[in-house]
């Protein structure tokens, strides 16, 4: 098999169409549907369903795209692991989390980073869903809950305590609560059921008001803390917030003081064949020495 067309294949099957996988190949897109068609002629199959709105995998097609993503997969660790044979900490580096620890607390501290080590090229993955450090999808993780996978190198960096928070300002036009039941007359902000989350019992907040999200309209859905956090800030309504983050603020206070949520440690997480990785390790130290700065 041609490892240059299976390359396309790849990139085809990863991307949908010819046209996006061309644009990632810089290649036209004429030019990728003719090796799509020679690799389909070679091997006496249908690789994919043409259709108007796109590109469908055939069922054989299927089963060489598992195969070319555990290839290209383990090619990539590989290259990771030369990479990380070098004398000297350069190279590619990328850390994949959840949207808001990376917006919020960790992307305002990478100048330092930088600065210290500009022959590391930091990409910061920023998604609530859970990569594959093993296929390479990123090369090390900050995960809000402990890894079970016993291939994987983890060092926990801290614990987050959360409060419910309002602001001053809705707190003065709407009233403190003082008990979980009076929390069901004010706007609760939570995040959708059907979006990724970044850690377990999210909305606890609806379970201490005793509301059914199905049921109450008296709620705004957000999938991002950040945007939580921004909107609480705004006055929009009441929402439990990392100490952290909210401490940032003069216009918050805590509502219900004697009632929170269950603290979420925090993990920095990476391949055992990569622990002795220089990139890895000067990430590991970075990120050691900034939340020793923080009140979390």
């Amino acid at each position: 098999m041609d490892w240059d067309k299976l390359r396309i294949f790849h990139a085809v099957a990863e991307a949908g169409s010819f046209t996006h996988a061309g644009d990632v190949l810089n290649l036209s897109q004429s030019a990728v549907s003719r090796q799509i068609s020679t690799l389909e002629e070679s091997l006496g199959v249908t690789l994919f369903h043409r259709h108007a709105r796109g590109l469908l995998l055939t069922e054989q097609g299927e089963l060489l795209q598992k195969a070319a993503k555990d290839i290209f997969g383990k090619l990539s660790m590989i290259e990771g692991q030369l990479l990380d044979s070098k004398q000297l900490p350069e190279g590619p580096l990328r850390i994949t989390t959840t949207e808001f620890i990376g917006s919020t607390w960790l992307a305002p501290k990478l100048k330092e980073l930088n600065e210290k080590h500009p022959s590391i090229q930091l990409s910061l993955l920023l998604d609530d869903r859970i990569l594959n450090l093993s296929m390479r999808e990123a090369d090390a993780a900050i995960r809000l809950y402990k890894p079970e996978q016993p291939d994987l190198v983890q060092r926990q960096l801290t614990t987050i305590h959360f409060h419910v928070y309002g602001s001053k300002r809705y707190l003065e036009k709407h009233g403190k609560p003082q008990t979980p039941k009076d929390l069901r007359g004010h706007t609760l902000i939570g995040y959708p059921d059907n979006s990724p989350a970044p850690f377990a019992d999210l909305n606890w907040l609806f379970r201490l008001a005793g509301i059914d999200p199905d049921e109450d309209y008296n709620m705004l859905m957000i999938n991002s803390m950040y945007a939580i956090h921004q909107a609480v800030e705004n006055g929009a309504g009441l929402a439990t917030l990392p100490d952290y983050l909210a401490d940032s603020s003069d216009n918050l206070e805590i509502v219900l003081p004697d009632h929170k949520p269950a603290d979420v440690d925090v993990y920095f997480v990476y391949p055992e064949e990569r622990r002795h990785s220089q990139r890895i390790a000067i990430f590991r130290d970075f990120l050691l020495e900034q939340v020793a700065k923080t009140q979390f």
